[in-house]
């Protein structure tokens, strides 16, 4: 159908008094992520020897298996009858989310129901570092937010910031690891604009960046 069938269609149908759906190519939908593979033969020792930081990335995508697994050894639930995770937090609060920026969109991760949960349609990967050209050229930006508001006080002081920043540093550790032993590779950076980021992310005030991983396979 051509586009003046369509509009000839679209409007009959409003004179009619019909509700017109109109399809948005660009919109993104959830994206059910694969079950994550825990019987990858690589030992602790040998991920531990093989990591490393890198900022050269291959344009390939991440295998729907891989970005899984990633997510997961990052902060999955690994104890479904309790929500336990892959990386502790102080006092469980749980305040880490991983958000996830593709060239498609991005996204946020849901732990529980181990998808992806669409925030915004495009491009977004060179938002985080304009000026550091390697992170927009990796495939799958992750960008680690503590929720400030599920600590108990939901306070923004020193000790709130430490428990965030340690936090954050687990999931970060879990992600740096997963990727030496799955023939992935990373950086942890802490170089981001916040306010653009955020702004893209929809955060809320409560909801504070501290670090960024662009992954993707070597180049």
């Amino acid at each position: 159908m051509n586009a003046r069938a369509i509009l000839t269609a679209v409007t009959a149908a409003l004179l009619c008094g019909a509700t017109v759906a109109v399809a948005q190519p660009n919109a993104l939908k959830p994206v059910a992520l694969k079950k994550p593979d825990t019987t990858r033969k690589a030992t602790l020792m040998e991920a531990l020897s093989k990591r490393m930081s890198t900022r050269e990335f291959g344009a390939k995508k991440l295998s729907e298996q891989d970005l899984s697994d990633l997510l997961w050894a990052g902060n999955g639930v690994n104890r479904a009858a309790t929500g336990g995770r892959t990386a502790p937090s102080a006092r469980n609060v749980q305040d880490i989310d991983i958000y996830v920026i593709t060239p498609e969109g991005a996204y946020l991760y849901d732990a529980k129901k181990n998808t992806l949960e669409p925030i915004a349609a495009g491009d977004h990967r060179a938002v985080i570092a304009p000026q550091q050209a390697f992170v927009a050229a990796a495939p799958v930006n992750l960008i680690l937010v503590s929720d400030y508001g599920r600590f108990p006080d939901g306070a923004n002081d020193a000790g709130t910031t430490a428990m965030a920043a340690m936090d954050a540093g687990m999931v970060s550790q879990n992600i740096s690891l997963f990727c030496a032993a799955a023939g992935l590779v990373t950086v942890p950076r802490a170089m981001i604009d916040a306010e653009k980021t955020a702004a893209v992310l929809k955060l809320k005030s409560a909801q504070k960046i501290l670090l960024n991983h662009p992954v993707g396979y070597p180049k």
